[in-house]
């Protein structure tokens, strides 16, 4: 990124996952901020969690709402937060997140450091049907599934989202 040519991405410009219930669009990659972070938005369409419980060992993650609401779950507190909140998601700490709403919703996801994001794209091009071949490529990341408690959450809050 240092003595990098100035990027303007527009409104649709960047990877974009091509389908799904949560949709990446791939903004900034640990490779073009030297490492430093990644910046992803997730688009979610109404009744969606973006991903089973989980937690990384490396990365801080900072999600900052453009449209609509979202639930989450940090450190076992739940959250709600709308459209020009951020919800801080620390290293370490079990947290998953969805779009209560019947509009979507986006948000911007910032990694600190970068690299986690690869693991979104991975998700992209290899639909996840075991939960375990999810969780061994997690671990790659340095970064634990708990889908015991994503069912505890999915009948928690049934009709709320799907997954």
């Amino acid at each position: 990124m240092d003595g990098a040519a100035p990027v303007v991405l527009g409104p649709e410009d960047g990877d974009i996952s091509p389908e799904g219930r949560v949709r990446d669009r791939f903004l900034l990659e640990a490779h073009q901020t030297g490492g430093r972070f990644a910046l992803v938005e997730h688009r979610f369409e109404p009744h969606s969690l973006a991903a089973p419980m989980h937690r990384h060992s490396r990365e801080d993650e900072y999600t900052y709402v453009v449209r609509g609401r979202i639930g989450a779950i940090t450190d076992d507190r739940e959250v709600l937060a709308g459209t020009g909140d951020l919800v801080h998601k620390p290293r370490g700490q079990w947290h998953t997140f969805w779009n209560p709403g019947d509009e979507e919703a986006r948000v911007l996801e910032l990694i600190s450091p970068g690299g986690f994001e690869q693991l979104f794209r991975w998700i992209m091009t290899h639909p996840v049907e075991d939960p375990a071949e999810l969780a061994v490529e997690a671990a790659s990341y340095g970064a634990e599934v708990d889908m015991e408690a994503t069912a505890r959450l999915l009948q928690e809050h049934a009709g709320e989202f799907d997954f």
